[in-house]
Formats: C-alpha cells, structure tokens, sequence
C-alpha cells in the first residue's frame, strides 16, 4: 500500500503528537497522558476549522482514545522498529521536509518588497564595465578605474549618454545610448534592482561592483505601474549577418501583412506562416504573459499603447526584426495583496527568481544559530596551507598541525572534521568551478549544516514534528490492524462460518435476480452490440473476448438495486434493459435478465462472505478494543473536558 493510501486510511484519527508541554492533560491511558493542546490540533485538523461542542468533542474524544491505544499496542509490539516502518518514515520526511525548509517570514518579506517596487517602473540609463569570470585583481582594478573615471565625468556635468556610448561595454549601447527603458521588480538580478530602487528620481548611482562587472545607473524618471500583458506577436526575425537591403525587404513584408491584417485578415493563420518567432507561431503568435522590463523598451511601448484588447499595431522595429502585436488582455497592477491568488502567483515569481539566493542566505544565519554552529580550535592559516595541499592532491603537510581528524566545527551533538572536507574536495573534482577556497568552504559548511538542519528538523520546527508523528502514529496503526484484524479475519475460514451460522439471519437477499451485466465504452459500441446479445445472450462470454476491450460482462446474482438502469423499470426474466450511462465517464451499461428471485432468500456463506468479514472485523476490533481498555486505563479529566 502507497504512502498516500495509508495517510487517507487513517485521516479521520491521526494527528497526534508527543509533547512536552506544560499544558493541562486532558486524558491518561495507561501511563501516558494527552494534553487538551494535542487533543485540539488533532481534533481542528480533523473537523475543517469548524467551532467545536460539547458533543463533538465527546465524539472525538472516543475515536481519539481508541486511536491512541491502538497505536500504543503497536509500540509495545514493536512494530516501530520494523525495516517497512523506518523505510515509509524516512520517505515521508524526504518527501514532505522541503516544504518546512523555506523561511517563510523571509519568503514573506521579499514578496511585500516586490509587490511594493511593482507599484513603480523606473526608466533607467545604464553604464556597464565587464569583468570576465573569474577576474584577476589586475583585470578588476582596471575596470574599477575605468568605472571611477565615467563616474568623474558624469559628476563634472558630461551628459550621461554621451559617457556611456565613450565607455559602456554593452553591445546595445550604440542603438540606446545607455538608455535601457523601464524596469520594474524582478525585471533585473536581486542585486541591481536594489541598486536601481535606491535611487531617487534624475540621479546617478555610484560604480557598484556585481558578479559580472561594474555598473552605474541613473534614474530618468518614475511611473505607475503598467500592470501585465498577454500579446500574440508575429516576428519576421533579421538573421546575424542581416544586410540593410534584406531589412527593407522585411519591412515590405511587415507592411504589407499589417495591411491584410487591418482588412480582416486571420492573425493566426499568418503568424503560422510568417512568424519567425519559434516559441509561438504554432499557437497563433501567443506569447507568455509578461510585464514591463521582459523585452526591449520599443517592443513594450508599443505593446501597452494598444488601447483595446484585440487592437493590432503597426510594425515595430526591434534589434531582433520587425514585430506585428496584438494585444490579448491587459491586467492592471493589483494595488493590494488582498487577494490570495495574487499573493501565491507573485510568491511563485519570487521562488523563481535569484532573490531567493538572498533568502538562502539569511535562512542559513539563522539555522547556524539554530543548530549552535561553533568553529573549531585549529589555526587557520594553516587550514588554509593545508586546502591548498588538498586541492593540489597532495597529502596534508605536517607542519600544519591537523590531521583528518581535526574538528573544523561542531552542530550540537556532530563534529564536522577535516576528513569530511577532505572528502567534499575529492567530489568536487569532478566539477569545474571558478570560486576561490574560502567560497567553496563557506559552501561546505553550509551544506553541512542544512543536511543537518534537515536531519533533524523535527526538533526545530513543529508543524514538521506535528506532521511527521502524524505519519508515523497512522502508519502504526495501519500496521497493527493490518496484523490484529484484517488479515486475521480474512484467513479465519473457521471464526468466519461460525459467525455466520450464529448470526446467518441477518445475511437475506434484497429482491434480485441472475443477470449478465454488459458495460461499453460508449453509446457506440453498446448500441452495436444489443441485437447480438438479445439473439443469443448465453454467448456473452465470447462476445465480450472478441470485442477488443470496447465490452465487458459480468454474471452473477445482483440484487435489483445493484442492477444499471436509466429509472424505474419492471424486471422480468428474459429482459434486456435500456441504455444507462454512467455518470463517472462515457461508458454506458445495460443488463440481461435470466431469473429473479424474491426478497428475504438466505443467502449461503459463499454469497454472504463478504458481508460476514466486514462484520466479523468489527466483532474483532471490539473485543480487541475492550482488552486494551483494561491493559490501558482511559481516563478523562472532566475539569479539563469543561473547558474546551
């Protein structure tokens, strides 16, 4: 049985957890007690949030005691030691511990700041000095001087566009000028949107140095937010080596289809024509939804000038070719993250986006803290001597001092040691990387303490230990039934027809009859096959093997209810009734009437025996039930009890 089909099976009475709170108990069983904080949880869990009474909490009090002692003899069998037990836990925390490993009260922060800059779009000119990866300090301190130099002409009064086309090294900068259109959040990387946010309008950024170089920004005005678009575009794209005849070739073509197009032309049928655009030509020119900062700036005016969805504009010109828009709908900004689905679509773009880096980081801070991070006793210069030996595939110099087992630091009760470096080194030979050694051990320890961190998270976060013993208490008590009562009954061929000969009398037939039940794939096939059948039903067998899975046939005694009809109908031997169609999908089902059979008829063991095993489990759960009542003691503290 699947991880999934346990949880359901017990859904109704999992939702326990062991604490050790010191709320008040509200029952014992045994010598274990439940707190009226426990009881709540599982109870609100289970009951959908809705307002409790006296007597559903009493109702629940009864199927949560049971629960509990059932689980308990689970333990005292030890059947929480078995290998599937351990197995299924462990896949469950795998499967589920990532959703606890986000912070969300930092997650939550980043989405109000991006709802927040959203409200606004800045129009932003741009200076860029690269550095290649990994950049020496040579090739980094001349970009920093050359950075430093346009900053000094841009403060001297040099118009900034003129600076940028003299020294920026973005290829677009001889067609823009430095000029890069509006931007808005998440339109750039985290770290230069804060850059361009912490400017005031008509004012220039000092050189910040990012991953890839150095940038200076200027703020050239603000707006309000222009909100999302869905367009459909049809591209007739300029190859690389594009020459300015083959341009005005394309503008021809571009002309001539806006013409057909403002005739009543299809816009489908062209972009699937013409369109150069492979991501959407075959949906009709359809583009992703996007917003302000996607595309190039004259792509974007263009696109949200069109007044009216289904308007079309003129060919516009970008470095790519020449674009024909069509505007699909336009969504305003929201201007509140009342709205759930606005707060979970723009949560989602900020779990896609590289802010989310930021929220790692801050994440980790915290967990250091939380799992007592402390740095070992070594000497860190000779730390350093002896990663370098180690990246060399050398063998750790003595002269350093350490050995594989020098703690480098410790997570409660884990000590991180030199040989675990070690052995992060060896693995990551096999990857090529451009960060520098303190980079890569930074990495390492926070691996290390995240791997932990997740080991035991348990301990850390509570809905996870809520959740986790959820899971464990449910599948012990699957387990335990599985062994004290399904199965025991279901191979008890003895217990079971003495059952039934003690109670056989509340095992009669409802009126029914000997029918064949056919069911067809559709209205088709059955409408197909009824003059076969009412010619020679008895053939039913074969029918059904020749029908390459389009019928299906059953025989057997069915009470009149179990019977497939359309509505009321009057069964009589010799019957084919009508067409009835299931409602779950298309097929469709009608029955042939052999004999029908008068109602109270005693039905035989055979006939009755799943009926006989349903209640032969319940006359087993209650005796089981009542002994361990006496083995564990249930007792309510009715004080407690009032208060709820």
């Amino acid at each position: 049985m699947t991880i999934l089909r346990k949880t359901l099976a017990v859904a109704l009475l999992a939702g326990g957890i062991n604490t050790t709170s010191h709320a008040q108990t509200l029952f014992t069983y045994g010598t274990n007690a439940v707190t009226k904080a426990e009881f709540l949880k599982a109870y609100n869990k289970n009951n959908a949030g809705q307002a409790g009474s006296a007597q559903t909490y009493r109702e629940y009090l009864d199927l949560y005691t049971k629960f509990k002692v059932k689980v308990k003899a689970a333990k005292d069998l030890h059947l929480d030691t078995l290998a599937s037990q351990k197995a299924e836990l462990q896949g469950f925390k795998a499967q589920v511990a990532d959703n606890f490993m986000n912070d969300d009260v930092t997650v939550n922060r980043l989405v109000t700041e991006a709802f927040e800059r959203g409200q606004k779009e800045i129009h932003l000119a741009h200076i860029y000095i690269p550095v290649a990866e990994p950049g020496g300090t040579e090739e980094i301190k001349s970009a920093a001087d050359k950075a430093n130099a346009a900053y000094e002409r841009l403060e001297k009064g040099e118009p900034f566009d003129a600076v940028a086309v003299a020294v920026s090294g973005d290829p677009s900068v001889k067609s823009n000028k430095g000029d890069i259109g509006f931007i808005t959040a998440l339109s750039l990387s985290y770290e230069l949107e804060n850059l361009a946010y912490s400017l005031a309008s008509n004012t220039v950024s000092k050189p910040y140095k990012s991953k890839i170089g150095f940038h200076i920004f200027k703020n050239l005005g603000e707006r309000k937010a222009s909100g999302r678009m869905r367009a459909a575009q049809i591209l007739l794209a300029f190859t690389p080596d594009v020459t300015e005849t083959q341009k005005q070739q394309r503008k021809k073509l571009a002309d001539s289809l806006y013409k057909v197009l403002k005739n009543g032309g299809d816009f489908k049928t062209l972009a699937a024509q013409f369109s150069n655009d492979n991501l959407s030509y075959q949906t009709g020119g359809e583009m992703m939804e996007f917003g302000i900062g996607r595309y190039e700036p004259a792509f974007e005016s263009a696109a949200f000038a069109l007044a009216s969805d289904g308007d079309i504009s003129a060919p516009v010109l970008s470095s790519f070719g020449y674009h024909i828009i069509k505007r699909l709908e336009h969504k305003p900004a929201a201007d509140s993250l009342s709205d759930g689905r606005d707060r979970d679509a723009l949560k989602q773009l900020v779990y896609q986006s590289d802010r989310m880096e930021s929220a790692k980081h801050a994440q980790v801070v915290k967990i250091r803290q939380e799992v007592g991070f402390k740095k070992g006793e070594y000497n860190e210069a000779a730390f350093w001597r002896m990663t370098d030996s180690l990246m060399a595939l050398k063998p750790i110099p003595a002269t350093t001092g350490l050995t594989s087992k020098t703690v480098l630091f410790s997570l409660r009760d884990k000590k991180v040691l030199v040989k675990d470096w070690q052995d992060h080194l060896v693995q990551l030979r096999a990857t090529r990387t451009t960060k520098n050694r303190k980079q890569l051990f930074e990495e390492f320890a926070d691996l290390k303490v995240l791997d932990y961190y997740r080991e035991h998270l348990e301990d850390f976060n509570k809905d996870f230990a809520f959740q986790l013993s959820e899971f464990r208490e449910g599948n012990l008590l699957f387990e335990v039934m599985q062994r004290k009562i399904w199965d025991k009954a279901a191979a008890d061929s003895a217990g079971l027809k003495r059952y039934y000969e003690k109670y056989k009398t509340k095992y009669k037939w409802e009126a029914s009859a000997d029918a064949v039940i056919f069911t067809f794939s559709g209205p088709e096939s059955a409408t197909a096959m009824r003059s076969k059948i009412e010619s020679d039903w008895k053939n039913w067998n074969a029918l059904a093997e020749a029908s390459n899975g389009t019928m299906q046939a059953d025989s057997g005694r069915f009470e009149l209810s179990q019977i497939p009809v359309r509505d009321r109908t009057n069964f009589q031997p010799g019957l084919l009734t009508g067409n009835a169609k299931n409602e779950n999908d298309s097929s469709v089902s009608y029955s042939y009437i052999i004999r029908l059979h008068p109602a109270n008829e005693q039905r035989s063991f055979s006939a009755a025996r799943g009926f006989v095993i349903n209640d032969y489990q319940a006359f087993l759960e209650e005796t089981w039930l009542k002994e361990l009542m006496r083995k564990y003691p249930v007792k309510v503290n009715e004080a407690v009890m009032k208060t709820l």
